[in-house]
């Protein structure tokens, strides 16, 4: 009786329609009532019946689409069941619709619907219990438990049951039991509100892995591609060691196309034999770029990379670039597989110009990093560098302003009869970073964590001696389908031996400002101040803090409002929280292959009194970016 009354009042409310037909009519809004459980942006995504697209905030079709979402009738009938369907897979069988309305405007052309549910009282998990996990290692089995995504008070929700169950199944197949099944029982009890829940492992025939068949492979031989294989015959059966292979072999850059799967599964074999399948990919690439931006001006990049250089997948790269800002050339060559997969040796060389407001660095050198890729998330590497660092200031000796600096030169470890700073960089590094976010290019959620420290001079020889260390952190968080909060943190530190500014290079200087840190300024312009000259002459000490909400507008367009926050010292004595420079703004995202196109207007809280800017007092209390890339 319930279902004939809601389609009567659905077809009185359609024929208010008068003459139109539903493809003219479009849906301008959709609200449903009385929902608290769930998320309603996901109970709209599995609707049929859905609202034309909107600028958030402003409640306004978005003018520039030719996308419509009309108004069906029978998609609309069937939508009053998915909603009680969507609530009983997430724990609430007693829910209802109780009500729905559709308003036509007074042009005939676009209607309002509002559904109203009555959510009832949801099935409450009371217990979840694990049978025949026995074989699962003490600490494992603790860890699963842990893990699973039921919990005790909370709904039941169908898909968290379905998680448990793969998780269950995962667990053992990564614990040498290849053919594992688990079953999942229900107990709603008497008053069909509590459900116990039971997961029981049959396991199956403990395994190891057998032989292994490559096929796919052209240029790059059977022992390249073993060589990076986790597993090797007679090894426990290990399903990680097969995801981790594959991730491996694609992270080589050779292989369009890479599948590590167990042959004939349903033979329940021992010893379980694999295949890998790869497909090749194009082993030398050539990028040219031209572009602009805010900061660069004009800019040129050009690329060259061959990731199979003298076979054995070794790569090697050039990469030169032209713009305001700096320009050079870089060289690389990785040697993979060092002893065992996870270690490589990487080298580079470098002549590399850099340009601040009133200095020039020219770093010519290069580096051996040994790296190890501990997994996907995690890696750590040692280096040896040995570099010839030239500064200069942009002025002649010859100008009349030249004599004004001599206490700025001084502070900055330049020589002050001559404007420059020239010596040899020997150092050791240490790195280390952590990755869990989703995306590399343009992140919703996870975090980055980045470490480094260096030492030069003492045991190496050299110009210059210093210590540093420096760390970045980021995290980011869905708010939602539409909106993601990115934060962001830097820290660093050079402590020159004697505190003597003439121990560390010029090109090693910490500057904030522009695209990547405090938007309410460009590039190199927060830092301390020359005495005479007013200028950013850079420093030891830095610290910066960025948090954006991003979010999405429509398809490829976004949009972010930021908060910036930090500053430079001379040193780490120096340092005064109270001294932070402040900036906010608003930025647009278009999302590209290569990361999204940004535009940002960053305003500044507290400008810096006295900057100079191009030779000029900087009375501009704003800057305007634009480049490719999120901030961070």
């Amino acid at each position: 009786m319930r279902r004939l009354l809601l389609g009567i009042l659905l077809t009185l409310a359609a024929v208010t329609g008068a003459c139109k037909t539903d493809e003219s009519i479009a849906v301008h809004s959709l609200t449903i009532n009385g929902i608290r459980a769930i998320d309603p942006s996901l109970l709209k995504n599995a609707l049929a019946t859905r609202e034309d697209p909107k600028l958030p905030l402003l409640n306004v079709r978005v003018p520039w689409t030719k996308q419509r979402n009309f108004f069906d009738r029978n998609r609309f009938d069937a939508d009053l069941k998915r909603v009680e369907a969507f609530y009983a897979d997430r724990g609430y069988p007693d829910a209802r619709v109780t009500s729905f309305d559709v308003k036509l405007n007074d042009k005939h052309d676009a209607v309002d619907v509002a559904i109203t549910v009555n959510e009832g009282e949801p099935v409450r998990v009371v217990s979840v219990d694990l049978q025949g996990f026995d074989m699962i290692p003490p600490a494992h089995l603790v860890t699963l438990q842990k893990e699973l995504p039921l919990h005790i008070g909370e709904p039941r929700d169908r898909q968290a049951v379905l998680a448990a169950h793969d998780l269950a199944i995962n667990e053992l197949r990564d614990h040498g039991y290849p053919y594992a099944r688990v079953t999942t029982e229900e107990n709603d009890g008497s008053s069909g509100k509590e459900a116990a829940i039971t997961l029981t492992a049959d396991p199956g025939p403990l395994s190891n892995f057998g032989t292994i068949e490559i096929t796919g492979n052209a240029s790059v031989s059977d022992d390249v591609i073993r060589r990076q294989l986790l597993y090797k015959p007679g090894d426990l059966y290990r399903r990680s060691a097969l995801q981790e292979t594959q991730r491996r072999l694609y992270g080589m850059e050779l292989f369009q196309f890479v599948n590590v799967e167990p042959l004939n599964p349903e033979e329940r074999d021992a010893e379980v034999k694999t295949k890998v399948t790869v497909v090749e990919g194009r082993h030398q690439r050539v990028n040219l770029g031209v572009g602009y931006g805010t900061e660069e001006k004009a800019r040129v990049d050009a690329e060259y990379h061959h990731v199979n250089f003298l076979g054995g997948a070794r790569s090697a790269g050039a990469h030169g670039r032209w713009s305001s800002k700096d320009r050079g050339l870089r060289l690389d060559l990785t040697q993979p597989y060092v002893f065992r997969p996870s270690l490589s040796l990487g080298g580079e060389g470098q002549r590399w110009n850099t340009f601040t407001p009133a200095y020039e660095s020219v770093v010519t050198g290069a580096k051996l990093a040994l790296n190890h890729q501990t997994n996907s998330r995690n890696r750590w590497s040692v280096s040896i560098s040995s570099e010839r660092n030239t500064t200069s200031l942009l002025l002649s000796p010859t100008d009349p302003d030249f004599t004004n600096l001599y206490t700025d030169l001084i502070a900055i470890g330049l020589d002050p009869t001559t404007a420059e700073q020239t010596g040899t960089l020997s150092a050791l590094g240490a790195d280390w970073a952590r990755t869990t976010t989703d995306n590399a290019l343009n992140a919703r959620r996870g975090y980055q964590i980045a470490l480094h420290v260096e030492e030069a001079g003492r045991i190496m020889p050299g110009t210059f001696n210093y210590y540093s260390t420096s760390a970045d952190a980021r995290h980011f968080l869905p708010l939602g389908k539409r909106l993601v909060a990115a934060n962001r943190i830097q820290l660093g530190n050079i402590r020159p031996v004697g505190y003597d500014p003439a121990q560390v290079p010029f090109s090693k200087k910490y500057f904030l400002g522009g695209a990547s840190s405090l938007r309410g300024w460009g590039r190199y312009e927060v830092s301390p101040l020359g005495e005479t000259s007013h200028l950013p002459i850079g420093g030891d000490t830095m610290f910066a803090l960025s948090t954006e909400v991003r979010a999405a507008l429509h398809g490829k367009l976004g949009g972010v409002l930021f908060f910036d926050a930090g500053n430079v010292w001379t040193d780490l004595r120096a340092i005064d929280f109270g001294d932070l420079r402040y900036d906010v703004g608003a930025g647009l995202r278009y999302q590209t292959p290569v990361g999204p196109i940004r535009l940002d207007f960053g305003y500044q809280l507290n400008p810096i009194p006295g900057l100079v800017v191009n030779g000029s007092p900087e009375l501009r209390n704003w800057r305007v970016h634009f480049s490719i890339g999120q901030a961070f």
